[in-house]
């Protein structure tokens, strides 16, 4: 399975993860169930993901990277001091999960949002392009991965 997963540039960017110790990070502060559920039920080490920066002058997809570990809980849900926070949920049962992510490589160029939607013909139901949706974590097929590379 292939994934676009977003994040502000201001907050965490492909840079950065780049900079990370083994070039690998966890994915933490996800409080979308949806979203939730992608990386626990649906993503598996050794799956491609899209790096999306958004809410910027530029979105778009700026990098690749891969998951690089099972999904488990994300402790900002129970450190007060994380704007994560999360005080319904206990470590008996946690509510949040994250999944490590390891820095694969930049794209060429950035792919920008603008641009992914000139081709939305090309890409079927693909979620980024589809009014409304705001997910920060979204499934790709392979034949939407294989085109949007072949945009770089």
């Amino acid at each position: 399975m292939n994934w676009l997963m977003k994040s502000e540039p201001d907050a965490f960017s492909i840079d950065d993860l780049k900079a990370c110790a083994k070039g690998t990070e966890p994915w933490d502060g996800i409080r979308n169930y949806q979203a939730r559920n992608f990386m626990r039920d649906g993503m598996e080490v050794g799956d491609r993901v899209f790096f999306y920066h958004s809410n910027c002058k530029v979105p778009g997809i700026v990098g690749i990277m891969k998951v690089a570990s099972t999904a488990y809980p994300d402790p900002t849900q129970f450190d007060k001091k994380s704007k994560y926070y999360d005080p319904a949920s206990k470590p008996e049962e946690p509510r949040w999960l994250l999944v490590d992510v390891k820095y694969v490589r930049h794209t060429k160029r950035v792919i920008s949002l603008t641009e992914i939607k000139e081709h939305a013909e090309h890409l079927g139901n693909f979620p980024l392009v589809r009014k409304g949706n705001r997910l920060s974590i979204m499934p790709v097929t392979d034949e939407q991965w294989d085109y949007l590379i072949g945009l770089e």
